[in-house]
């Protein structure tokens, strides 16, 4: 029993927390930071004022995660994010694939605490900060609501990923609310004061049907008239969870100080959709349906944004800017919403894609004033158009990978950020990421500690691409169709489709490129032939579009639209080899061809989009001769996935036992090695409502063996799913070669991308 007297005078609990790098916000963007920093030996305070990790991907709010695959309606092929965020993504779908937002929540505190070196704080929010100088942050102030505690937290650097920029704020970090005028960035697409300025949050809901009726008594606060909401029309029997993310409010307020009131306005307008959907007789189908869920809190999309060094702005998402710092990407559209939201008669969103991935400077993760601050999630350095694309969380959460490698260079070497701008740093960091399985479009860093590089590197056997035989399936070619393939340097091969026709016709092949190496935008028109096909069923129609390439690199092999045609499909799978057809994915685009406006700043292009499995199957095909494009060479290529060659070894399909060989002249001390198989980069493995037809990538090495010269095994899994394997030897070894058995993949052919030996 405890008693305690009365006294005038009480404290709450106090306690101090020193650490390397505390990390304010929790959603997946902090999530990245605090476990890619972690891993890299730093100490880690996780503060988030919510009692799950997420932010908007949490059960609280269940938005998707999505970044720059977008849904796999743009052109941006192999384009899903790389590192850490890309291993959670992967275990989602593996553990998930019905995308339950609980069980996503649950992966996500679990690989926080499975890091030994976070301190995670959930309920705790920062009320202040105190400063070692005008430039520096010393420590931050935080109160626990669930246990009433307060923690004192020191550390020599910190990141914002709060949303809001809590830390940043208090700081007197230079920041920004709205949308910058046309000229400041030369931005065309700059809002006018109709459209307004900022984008507002969102609450929607989830129901499931009971079987049996069911009614609804709305909220005395709920919509009752829903023609208030210019776009009622659009709410159907189908409109549950994100595909309400249009049920927006609060873009003509302070989207930070106005939250509660606008969490109050938002209720009113989902609870009054729901009443609609019951009670209006419109929808009798939804009879036995009961409201399962309503989101408590809003889904935010943007208030503060904070300056670095460098603004990213739309010149550098539409034009695809090279930098030297770059350490990150992104590819979601310039995604711009009315700032009246719901109650506004335009349409929800206006997208714009660029025709490719684009890279993100490092210069935009940290304050330009505070000179120990990382900002990461959708607080970087972005003008307001720009940030209509940067804001996704699986690019913020790419972006914040980089800050947590960044604040383990700076503890390493006792830096602030900014000093990684140094020439020999940046390709310190960019390496180190790159290590991990993180990804830089246009970025080739020779990894010099790369003992691979210097082994004699042999393979068991190479697939050449030569004939896909068809299997029972077909495609009618009422839109175009193109195979999507690696085009080595030199004279492209003929190459054979097997072809059905109702009637006697004229079928048109065409030949294209992108512009850009490393785009996957046909926008290049090589060569165009016409054949002459006569009616009847699995006839070969061989093409040969007499062209030589200059250099290797992606191709598309366009099929046009004809009535009354089919084409032959195969039932094999093979990495970095895609059907794309010319239409439109609803979701990110109106039309299969972007129209841009004039003088908006952006390209008018047509969308060449896969079709998701088991759909998508490849064309039954031939190509003679057949191309080289799966050599062992690729494996020491300077990207881990398709991106201008198909940067993968292909074993061939006859096959028993595929192996690599790695062997040296002499032994070498090894502790360290990481394998990179295929796990479908274009899949865009949403976090929750989307269902996944595979729970592992049918690409991806099920079963391996490593051993080193003397026969030791190093390591065997026989149900891995992951693509980048980490193997840290417990101590190292003496050997002059290692030999990597490939037993089974998850369907497709037996395929790596890279193996890496370091000492």
């Amino acid at each position: 029993m405890i008693k305690v007297d009365a006294t005038n005078e009480r404290f709450l609990k106090t306690i101090a927390l020193q650490t390397d790098f505390a990390v304010v916000g929790g959603g997946l963007a902090g999530v990245s930071a605090a476990i890619t920093a972690a891993r890299h030996g730093l100490k880690v305070v996780l503060v988030q004022d919510r009692p799950v990790l997420g932010g908007n991907a949490s059960s609280e709010v269940r938005l998707w995660a999505l970044g720059a695959t977008s849904h796999q309606g743009n052109n941006n092929r192999w384009a899903r994010e790389g590192g850490f965020i890309n291993e959670l993504m992967i275990e989602n779908t593996w553990r998930n694939k019905e995308g339950n937002p609980l069980l996503f929540d649950a992966l996500l505190l679990e690989k926080v605490r499975l890091e030994e070196n976070i301190t995670l704080l959930l309920n705790t929010s920062v009320i202040s900060m105190n400063k070692k100088d005008k430039n520096t942050i010393a420590g931050l102030r935080a109160y626990s609501t669930q246990d009433f505690i307060l923690y004192d937290v020191s550390a020599p650097r910190f990141c914002d990923a709060s949303g809001d920029g809590i830390l940043g704020y208090l700081s007197g970090a230079a920041f920004r609310v709205g949308a910058e005028g046309a000229e400041e960035f030369g931005e065309p697409f700059a809002p006018d004061q109709d459209y307004g300025e900022l984008l507002g949050h969102t609450i929607y809901f989830y129901s499931k049907d009971t079987g049996k009726p069911v009614d609804f008594v709305a909220p005395e606060f709920a919509l009752k008239d829903i023609t208030q909401i210019p776009r009622y029309d659009q709410i159907t029997s189908k409109s549950h969870g994100c595909s309400l993310w249009w049920l927006e409010y609060g873009g003509r307020l302070n989207t930070i100080d106005d939250t509660e009131a606008i969490k109050w306005e938002l209720w009113k307008v989902a609870y009054g959709v729901w009443n609609y959907l019951k009670n209006s007789g419109k929808f009798p189908e939804m009879v036995n349906h009961t409201l399962e869920w309503m989101g408590n809190i809003p889904g935010k999309r943007e208030s503060r944004r904070f300056e670095g060094d460098y603004m990213i702005s739309q010149s550098d998402v539409i034009e695809q800017k090279r930098h030297e710092d770059a350490v990150s990407f992104g590819g979601w559209a310039v995604d711009l919403h009315p700032s009246d939201g719901v109650y506004s008669e335009k349409s929800g969103c206006t997208q714009y894609h660029s025709k490719g991935v684009y890279q993100i400077p490092y210069r935009t993760m940290y304050s330009r004033n505070i000179n120990n601050l990382f900002i990461a999630g959708r607080l970087i350095s972005a003008s307001h158009i720009a940030f209509g694309s940067t804001r996704v969380m699986m690019t913020t959460a790419h972006n914040a990978q980089a800050v947590g490698m960044a604040a383990a260079i700076c503890h390493e070497q006792d830096l602030n950020p900014r000093d990684l701008l140094l020439e020999d740093k940046m390709s310190t960091l960019q390496t180190r990421l790159l290590r991990t399985g993180h990804f830089i479009p246009h970025h080739q860093i020779s990894d010099c500690e790369n003992l691979a590089l210097k082994a004699e590197l042999q393979v068991s056997s190479t697939r050449e691409l030569d004939t896909l035989l068809p299997g029972s399936k077909k495609a009618d070619l009422n839109a175009a169709r193109a195979l999507l393939f690696p085009a080595p340097q030199g004279e492209l091969a003929e190459m054979s489709f097997v072809v059905n026709a109702d009637n006697d016709c004229e079928l048109e092949f065409q030949l294209r490129t992108s512009q850009v190496f490393g785009n996957f935008t046909p926008d290049t028109k090589l060569k165009s032939k016409c054949i002459l096909i006569t009616a009847g069923q699995n006839q070969q129609v061989t093409v040969q579009f007499d062209h030589q390439f200059d250099q290797a690199q992606y191709a598309f092999c366009c099929v046009m639209p004809c009535e009354g045609v089919s084409l032959a499909l195969s039932d094999e799978l093979i990495s970095g080899l895609m059907t794309v057809s010319h239409i439109a994915d609803p979701k990110v685009a109106k039309n299969a061809v972007q129209y841009a406006p004039e003088e908006s700043g952006f390209d008018s292009f047509e969308f060449w989009i896969p079709e998701r499995r088991p759909g998508g199957q490849l064309p039954a095909v031939s190509f003679n001769p057949p191309l080289q494009v799966y050599s062992k060479d690729q494996l020491i290529s300077p990207y881990r996935r398709p991106f201008i060659e198909s940067n993968t070894w292909v074993a061939d399909k006859n096959d028993p036992e595929a192996k690599l060989i790695l062997k040296w002249n002499k032994k070498q001390s090894i502790s360290r090695i990481t394998l990179s198989f295929d796990s479908d980069f274009d899949h865009a493995m949403e976090s929750v409502q989307f269902g996944h037809f595979d729970r592992a990538m049918p690409f991806c090495i099920k079963s391996y063996r490593l051993l080193d010269f003397s026969g030791n095994i190093l390591k065997e899994d026989a149900n891995n799913h992951h693509d980048h394997i980490l193997i840290t030897l417990e101590k190292s070894i003496e050997t002059d070669g290692l030999i990597l058995e490939l037993l089974e993949s998850h369907g497709a052919a037996v395929a790596v991308n890279s193996i890496n030996v370091y000492s």
